[in-house]
């Protein structure tokens, strides 16, 4: 018979710091690092180790000995279950510290970079009720808490619409109320899950690839219009409208509502046929008094009034005076290219999402701006020496890639173009110091600004301006 592998138990370990991905950090006594997930730095606590690496352990606090004054209490009943917000339990002036300090860590260790003093890092005014989008997942699974496990009651009703718990494809925990998107999000959430049960509308098994409902995406924007997207598993016609119809009657105030059928063994919609049931297929974003279409498959930045501030900022590195020709790369709809058109000479957005680029040139035709043009198209591969040829070559490059950063081949073409400028916004700053290391010998960095779009997580944007050495 195998011998169970026993876990070591460390007492009175002080939690010294924030690390990546939320996790907080200690040292055991042989020195080294313990990654924590149930702590708060200041804390100190016994730790039941989970992992045991060469170079570190994870574990969780079984006892708190001490509790750190960096401690709030969490205003949502679902946190330390749910993977949504893991920094609840932190005063938000902390939050703001840490992250700070994980860009600092990460273009120093990381990128070798040498900085100016960087800028304090621009919180959000909202701290809650932030979010513009949500996504949530039905399943006949829900996650069940350790209590209930132990009890001795038999849970007829497993029926779940809420958020994967942190690492489970399969599992999810049902929300009664969540605090990252502002009503009438949790009130829709609620009232379709109780007209399913009411009409016993099945809910989607993700292990058997069976039942009705998948999932539900819910989108906002700050002049208060509302989408909503259901995602049905399978094609039951009678079933569906009478849910449909019973949202668009409920609730008056949704703009667009709209639907897919998605048989597949993933619940992505990208390659989706999305259909509208009433109303537009689309909804409509402010900013500066320029008005941005999104439609369900479009990236827009999650905290509306925090893209503000982002934008604003990458306007003020770019510093244009209107004779400069400006290459935005990764546009997805046109955002930032046209919040800084009105002060460039021309702006030429690229984007692989071919209805994001629809929706850039739609937007720049409805906010009336003419020196805005869009092309679709791999970074990678469409950026090149022919496109230069053909559209000019950039004097100001503005950046805004995904989490995995910018393709080698897209930085040294940036190095191979040489503009005087380069705006780098990142989501993070882990790739983004990994690319700005490649571009070093030729390019200072010259501001580094942090920006808070994630309260209550460890996620951090960061923009950095470029000169030419």
């Amino acid at each position: 018979m195998r011998k169970k592998k026993i876990r070591p138990l460390f007492e009175n370990i002080e939690v010294i710091d924030a690390g990546a991905k939320g996790k907080t950090v200690g040292k055991a006594p042989d020195g080294r690092v313990i990654f924590m997930t149930n702590t708060v730095p200041g804390d100190v606590v016994d730790v039941q180790t989970t992992k045991k690496r060469k170079s570190y352990f994870e574990g969780n606090a079984t006892y708190f000995h001490e509790l750190s004054d960096k401690r709030v209490t969490p205003v949502c009943e679902h946190f330390g279950t749910c993977g949504g917000c893991k920094w609840q339990n932190m005063g938000y002036e902390h939050q703001l510290f840490y992250k700070q300090k994980e860009v600092t860590n990460n273009l120093t260790r990381i990128g070798h970079l040498e900085l100016p003093k960087i800028s304090p890092i621009l919180g959000s005014k909202k701290q809650y009720y932030y979010r513009n989008k949500m996504e949530f997942s039905f399943s006949d699974s829900r996650w069940l808490t350790l209590e209930e496990l132990q009890s001795d009651t038999v849970f007829e009703d497993k029926n779940a619409l809420g958020l994967h718990m942190p690492g489970m494809w399969d599992k999810i925990l049902d929300l009664n109320n969540c605090h990252l998107q502002a009503e009438p999000s949790n009130s829709i959430r609620l009232a379709i899950k109780e007209f399913a049960l009411k009409n016993e509308l099945t809910f989607f098994s993700p292990r058997n690839q069976q039942g009705l409902l998948r999932t539900l995406m819910i989108r906002t924007s700050s002049i208060g219009e509302i989408m909503l997207v259901i995602q049905f598993y399978e094609d039951h016609q009678e079933k569906r409208e009478a849910l449909l119809n019973y949202l668009a009657t409920t609730f008056s105030e949704i703009t667009s509502l709209q639907y897919v059928i998605n048989q597949k063994q993933n619940d992505t919609i990208y390659d989706q046929n999305i259909i509208c049931f009433s109303g537009r297929d689309h909804i409509f974003e402010e900013m500066e008094g320029l008005q941005f279409k999104i439609n369900a498959k479009s990236f827009y930045q999650t905290n509306s009034d925090q893209a503000h501030e982002l934008y604003k900022i990458t306007r003020e590195f770019a510093n244009l005076t209107g004779n400069e020709l400006v290459y935005d790369l990764y546009t997805g709809t046109g955002t930032i290219a046209l919040f800084v058109a009105k002060n460039a000479k021309k702006v030429i957005g690229i984007e692989s999402v071919p209805e994001a680029i629809l929706d850039a040139k739609e937007n720049a035709k409805n906010n009336n701006i003419s020196n805005a043009e869009f092309f679709v198209g791999d970074m990678k591969k469409v950026f090149n020496e022919d496109f230069l040829s053909t559209h000019g070559r950039p004097d100001v490059i503005i950046t805004d890639p995904p989490r995995d950063g910018m393709h080698k081949d897209v930085v040294q073409r940036i190095l191979n173009i040489a503009p005087q400028k380069v705006v780098y916004v990142s989501c993070n700053s882990a790739t983004q110091a990994r690319d700005l290391e490649m571009m070093k010998e030729s390019y200072t960095i010259v501001k580094v600004q942090p920006v808070d779009m994630f309260p209550q997580t460890y996620h951090v944007e960061n923009i950095v301006l470029l000169k030419k050495l």
